[in-house]
């Protein structure tokens, strides 16, 4: 018998395969929570597999644990609780956002190339207004994606579609991508759309003639800052700078000054340097800037539990199966290494 403990909130649907599985036995949590906490102990005493998205405060007391599946991308929460010293295996969410953040990522550069902004200004004031600033195309445009996990490689998909040039800057390359979560037909699972390839050493030549740069690497402290003044000012005064991934990625004064200034001709940012951002903050007055507050990709999404919950049905059914589980985290992940 495989006992289950599910701290997420319900997707019936998912639920419901797993009550017909075999040698399944399922424990809900009756008020799931985004938060560490200390739970029952006859809860967690006899747990094999626990699906949640903090573990328990007393989760040393979860001596038969085996498998941990988090309701997140992020895994940070995990780093330091031993969990490959105990043998224990642990998934997360990777994949459940790739959609969403890249159809964000395909509607800012449209809404920024036209400057929507604007045209909803002069709705507003009834400015009736035909330039031809406002009638641009991105067919055609060059794209470049910092980055090629899920989220870049479902924005190469719909940006080739609109008949874009794609190129990517990675650190190692680019490689085919298994056992990561991602729904048919989407992404770029073999990595063969980009119309070309950078590593660090090329940043230069990868900025240089870029229409858009949007960010699509994690923060940490490698990347923190990565994007300054050199690199705002090689994009140049007509590209626009995409951040739905981490608001530290890009300096905050250097941004500023680029958007002060003219090195860049506008920016979409839905990661901030602040939660909220105050109202204070000269990025709310920009006319060449749309902000959005982090919603590109989050667990509001009609989508997400549907989808996280998928990636939980599918990892029960491989680990009775003994085969290698989706998004599982190595070793050295959980290490924090």
């Amino acid at each position: 018998m495989i006992n289950l403990l599910i701290d997420i909130p319900v997707y019936a649907p998912a639920l419901e395969k797993l009550e017909k599985m075999h040698g399944v036995h399922i424990k809900l949590i009756e008020k799931p929570e985004e938060k560490s906490r200390l739970l029952p102990t006859e809860l967690v005493r006899d747990c094999d597999i626990l699906f949640c998205t903090f573990l328990p405060q007393n989760y040393d007391e979860m001596g038969n644990l085996k498998m941990v599946q988090i309701a997140s991308a992020g895994y940070t929460q995990l780093i330091g609780m031993k969990l490959a010293e105990r043998n224990i295996k642990a998934c997360n969410a990777l994949g459940v956002f790739d959609i969403p953040i890249a159809e964000w990522n395909i509607a800012m550069m449209i809404n920024l190339k036209r400057n929507i902004r604007q045209l909803m200004d002069n709705q507003e004031h009834q400015v009736w207004d035909r330039a031809a600033r406002f009638q641009k195309e991105i067919f055609n445009g060059v794209v470049g994606i910092w980055g090629y996990g899920g989220i870049g490689r479902e924005t190469a998909r719909l940006a080739k579609a609109l008949g874009m040039k794609v190129r990517v800057l990675t650190r190692h390359g680019i490689n085919k991508r298994e056992d990561i979560y991602r729904l048919a037909g989407t992404g770029d699972p073999d990595g063969k759309l980009p119309d070309e390839v950078f590593l660090m050493k090329d940043q230069e030549k990868f900025l240089t003639g870029l229409d858009f740069l949007i960010m699509a690497i994690p923060l940490n402290k490698q990347t923190e800052g990565i994007v300054g003044e050199r690199e705002l000012k090689l994009l140049g005064k007509n590209a626009y700078l995409l951040n739905p991934a981490r608001g530290p990625l890009v300096q905050e004064k250097a941004l500023l000054d680029a958007l002060k200034n003219g090195w860049i001709a506008g920016a979409a940012i839905d990661t901030h340097y602040h939660y909220p951002m105050p109202p204070e903050h000269p990025l709310w007055k920009f006319k060449n800037v749309i902000m959005t507050p982090h919603i590109s990709g989050s667990s509001a999404n009609p989508k997400f539990l549907e989808r996280t919950w998928d990636i939980f049905v599918q990892n029960v059914m491989n680990f009775i199966a003994d085969k290698p589980l989706i998004n599982e985290l190595k070793p050295e992940q959980l290490k924090g290494h």
